[in-house]
């Protein structure tokens, strides 16, 4: 038996995560087969198994890795902006816009929403302790009304969640992105201290 390096086994995880996104993006997780998969990345079913245990292991991988770059493109909006609240603003309409886009739509948005019920528990999680960090910041330069930051953050974070499944679940995406900025200003301006 050939001992393979730490290298050749990253290489081999991230050879099949990024074949999977490719196939899934394209026909989805119910139709893409693992036998297919495997071939057009010139691997074997047995280092999937090996490195995700089965089929939803390896979707549970991709989601997670689609989660942590739409983070960090959010977090990027947040840390390049001039002033705090229109970076918090301008990163919740960035989330909503990103329910267009055909990856982060058909994998995240419809299949890991009917397979694993949405992303992991972490990733949630930490979603929500960034916006608690947003919000509590906002708070205290007073641009926020008093208000516990974990529940206000727990609330936008659900209300953006479920409008992103909306947006990903109709045949008019476009109108609903629409209908769901014009209900997230609506919502934002409601956090803002009057006076």
């Amino acid at each position: 038996m050939v001992r393979r390096t730490r290298a050749e086994m990253e290489e081999t995880r991230a050879a099949l995560l990024a074949m999977a996104r490719k196939v899934f993006k394209e026909h989805g997780y119910a139709e893409t087969s693992m036998d297919d998969l495997t071939a057009q990345a010139g691997l074997t079913r047995g280092a999937l198994y090996y490195h995700f245990g089965d089929k939803k292991g390896l979707l549970a991988a991709v989601v997670d890795q689609i989660d942590d770059e739409m983070d960090q493109r959010l977090q990027t909006i947040s840390d390049n902006a001039q002033d705090p609240w229109d970076g918090f603003c301008n990163r919740c309409r960035a989330y909503l816009e990103m329910a267009l886009e055909p990856e982060f739509q058909r994998i995240v948005l419809r299949d890991a929403k009917a397979v694993l019920g949405g992303s992991s528990p972490e990733s949630q999680r930490y979603c929500v302790q960034s916006l608690q960090r947003l919000i509590g910041n906002l708070i205290h330069q007073g641009v926020v009304d008093d208000a516990d930051p974990q529940a206000l953050a727990s609330l936008i974070y659900g209300s953006l969640a479920e409008a992103a499944f909306w947006i990903a679940d109709g045949e008019k995406s476009d109108n609903r992105l629409t209908q769901s900025i014009t209900a997230l200003n609506l919502l934002l301006r409601g956090l803002q201290r009057v006076g």
